[in-house]
């Protein structure tokens, strides 16, 4: 016998009430036992205001009142011992049920992984596993081999390349050293005649104004 089925007790046959009916008839109970709380609450507050109007006016229905009152609140006592009770059953018999529930669940999930392992071996599934890595790095090199540019570079020399190109990079260098301005580069030279400098008018008009004075001083 398995485990499964020590726990879900085997081929025995059951007899008794199944977990949820039984729980059922535990609520149905409880609700019974809520409502006759209720009407002895109403009836204790009846025979309450029964011996307050009676305390001083007749207290052979006073006392009696009270007496009803007091084995009404023993009933309630009671009462609320009894559904305590019932409700820790009701509460273990829930959890039951749900692990119950719980290891059918298992169970079933246990008998389908061995259904769908029935027909699976392990060295087979390695070996598929290979075969797919196989055909992965086949179309990566399928993938790589497309992408190279066929026929463009046969007839190139990457030696011959380079070497152009550091002759156009150095033609480029002379270039923008001749178009930087400096020292090497002298003022152009005037064609035309040179033109005499212009002796300053002042030194005339000095000399006018001494032989002007030493003409009047001769008079």
């Amino acid at each position: 016998m398995s485990f499964f089925s020590k726990i879900f007790g085997g081929k025995e046959k059951d007899t008794g009430p199944t977990p949820g009916e039984a729980i059922q008839k535990l609520r149905e109970t409880e609700d019974m036992l809520y409502k006759k709380q209720e009407f002895l609450e109403k009836k204790i507050e009846e025979y309450t205001l029964i011996a307050k109007k009676n305390a001083s006016k007749n207290k052979r229905v006073a006392l009696q009142a009270l007496k009803k009152k007091k084995r009404l609140e023993k009933t309630q006592l009671q009462i609320d011992g009894t559904l305590t009770t019932i409700e820790m059953q009701r509460e273990a018999l829930e959890g039951a049920s749900t692990n119950t529930a719980v290891l059918d669940s298992m169970k079933n999930a246990a008998e389908a992984l061995q259904k769908a392992h029935k027909n699976l071996n392990v060295d087979d599934v390695h070996d598929i596993m290979d075969d797919i890595a196989e055909q992965h790095d086949i179309a990566n090199e399928i993938t790589t081999a497309i992408s190279q540019p066929v026929g463009f570079n046969d007839d190139l020399d990457e030696d011959e390349l380079e070497s152009e190109l550091e002759k156009l990079e150095q033609e480029g260098l002379e270039e923008d050293l001749l178009k930087v301005p400096g020292p090497t580069e002298l003022p152009a030279v005037p064609t035309g005649a040179i033109a005499k400098p212009v002796k300053p008018a002042a030194k005339k008009v000095e000399d006018d104004d001494d032989m002007k004075e030493l003409e009047a001083w001769a008079s």
